[in-house]
């Protein structure tokens, strides 16, 4: 997988943030049947696999202050992603080494669409 430095161009942001929702819905799929453990998984569910389609979204924004605004959910989504992640570690659900590539991943993300996003506000 590319660092985030090596991500330059959208269209590897749509593989990356698309690879990032594959592998939560993997992820999910293997949650216990536990009460709690399905009904963070489904807010997991929901915020991981948002990321991309919100990108693109973001993508075909028709201004620079529409495409700012869905950034800004991209980047909401992200950092929600890791909430639930962190909160599937902290309560033994899942073992934390099983959610460490995903945390880091969406760490990533949610640093590579701040600094676009910032980038993004400062040429307004």
């Amino acid at each position: 997988m590319a660092t985030a430095a090596e991500i330059t161009s959208p269209e590897q942001l749509r593989d990356r943030t698309k690879a990032f929702a594959n592998r939560i819905i993997r992820l999910y799929r293997a949650l216990p049947s536990k009460a709690e453990a399905q009904v963070i998984g489904k807010q997991l569910l929901r915020a991981g696999t948002s990321v991309g389609a919100n990108y693109r979204a973001a993508c075909r924004g028709r201004s620079r202050p529409d495409f700012n605004s869905r950034l800004g959910i991209v980047v909401e989504e992200a950092d929600e992603t890791i909430y639930w992640l962190e909160l599937l570690a902290e309560n033994g659900i899942m073992p934390q080494r099983r959610l460490e590539g995903l945390l880091k991943e969406a760490h990533e993300l949610t640093a590579i669409f701040t600094a676009s996003l910032e980038t993004s506000r400062s040429h307004t």
